[in-house]
């Protein structure tokens, strides 16, 4: 990233270099933390006495949070400046994770996890608006690339480094390990970030807050419990019907209000439609495998936790490299072909995927999901610029907001409908090659939403950004 400066708001030049290194730490802790707990669960239901369906919770409440605060960002973004919304996150994850370390029973960690969350669902978007708003068009792939470094990394190292963790230590070091990167992170941004987000004191409309609660809620509370208890099950389908209810009359409540908390009006762009719902196929494809990978490995292959995390470690490090590449060849040749030939691996290695018997080895699955992820880089983060390129500035924040949160939705459908595709398709008398059909068929149906994405990609206007903020056919 080259030294440059950027005008702010204030009218001061912005060295962008440390405001990168401050906004991409605080996006590694809030990711890294999403998944940090899933290996940590068994250690953490003996030491509380918790059983399965009680402890999921906690992965649970901070999707669900997570997922009901970004869309309200946009609205916070207009609301308060930049330093003082970065930094009051930071600070309220900061207090999350303190209680988390010092949990003595269920109640206080689920408390916990529920500030992390609140704090987690407002730096993303923040960050990727910050991001857009110092950096001109031709260098936000680049910028962007960097960002998706953070976003596939995060992922990877969580797994195993709580495995490793938790088998040296007690659970609550996950905690101890996030808290001084927290800390070091606020007092940095206290110096050097700057306001760089404009003002626009939105009037805050209650209705709105309480829908959008509902409405995304109750959809990821529904696909998250879908995968475990069935999507029959009565608090599945109440919450399917409430969370359908509530967002489709915050959708039209949005569309009549003259400042709406979350602007629907940015479906308009054509191309950011089609670049959203590209990134959610993408989305739905990478977390799915992410989840039934590990169930794999650690229920019908035999290998540890640690193992299982090490497995998906070569792909998030070739995706974490490959990011800033993509980036900067997304900024050259824009994004078409690179989310055509990106999607054509993937589709390819996920049907790699639906063979998979009793004898699959270590490096067989490590291999497949590092070419896998190959493919995920190539199209993730150049096909999120090529649609945020698309809109003015004053809709970046509603933007940044609207990907976020369809990609949050996107990520529990995607792990709800694999887990019960796979479970759903299972033959437990046939032992464990039983088991394992129902992965190979939860690849299938990852292949054909690959597929979608695939000729979706093909619709993408051949795009070069232009000087003006539009794409150039």
């Amino acid at each position: 990233m080259e030294k440059s400066q950027t005008p702010s708001q204030s009218g001061e030049t912005i060295n962008k270099v440390p405001i990168m290194i401050v906004l991409i730490s605080g996006a590694f802790v809030a990711i890294l933390n999403q998944t940090l707990l899933a290996t940590a669960l068994p250690h953490i239901m003996h030491d509380l006495k918790l059983d399965a369906n009680v402890a999921q919770w906690l992965q649970s409440i901070f999707m669900l949070v997570n997922g009901i605060m970004i869309p309200i960002t946009a609205f916070l973004i207009g609301r308060f400046t930049t330093r003082g919304l970065f930094l009051s996150a930071l600070s309220i994850f900061a207090v999350g994770t303190v209680i988390c370390s010092i949990a003595p029973n269920f109640a206080f960690l689920m408390v916990g996890r529920i500030a992390q969350a609140a704090g987690a669902g407002i730096i993303m978007p923040l960050m990727q608006t910050i991001l857009f708003l110092i950096f001109p068009i031709e260098k936000r792939g680049t910028a962007m690339g960097m960002f998706g470094l953070v976003i596939a990394f995060a992922p990877a190292i969580g797994p195993t480094l709580s495995g490793w963790l938790v088998e040296q230590f007690p659970w609550r070091s996950l905690f101890y390990v996030i808290l001084p990167i927290v800390i070091i992170d606020i007092a940095v941004a206290y110096f050097i970030l700057k306001n760089v987000t404009k003002q626009t004191f939105p009037k805050l409309d209650i209705l709105s807050i309480i829908l959008s609660t509902l409405g995304f809620g109750g959809l990821l509370f529904a696909f998250s419990t879908a995968g475990s208890s069935g999507w029959a099950s009565t608090q599945v389908i109440v919450s399917l019907i409430v969370g359908a209810i509530a967002l489709t009359w915050f959708i039209f409540r949005q569309l009549k209000l003259e400042e709406p908390i979350l602007e629907f009006r940015i479906f308009k762009y054509k191309i950011f439609t089609l670049t959203t719902a590209l990134g959610m196929v993408v989305f739905i494809a990478m977390i799915g495998a992410a989840v039934v990978l590990p169930l794999l490995m650690q229920n019908m292959l035999g290998f540890s936790a640690f193992e299982s995390g090490l497995a998906l470690l070569p792909g998030a490090l070739l995706m974490g490299i490959m990011n800033p590449i993509t980036g900067r060849l997304f900024d050259k040749f824009g994004a078409k072909w690179l989310s055509i030939i990106g999607l054509a691996i993937l589709v390819i290695t996920t049907f790699m995927f639906t063979d998979l018997t009793t004898e699959t080895s270590f490096t067989y699955i490590a291999v497949m999901n590092a070419i896998r992820m190959l493919g995920v880089a190539m199209v993730m983060m150049p096909v999120t610029t090529a649609g945020l390129n698309q809109l003015p500035k004053d809709l970046i924040s509603h933007g940044t907001a609207m990907n976020n949160t369809m990609r949050q939705v996107s990520g529990a459908v995607g792990t709800a409908l694999l887990v019960s595709v796979m479970t759903n398709n299972a033959i437990p008398e046939q032992g464990i090659s039983g088991l394992i059909h129902g992965v190979n068929v939860s690849f299938i149906v990852a292949g054909v939403i690959g597929i979608i994405g695939l000729v979706l990609a093909f619709f993408i206007k051949n795009s070069r950004p232009g000087i003006d903020g539009s794409e150039t056919a």
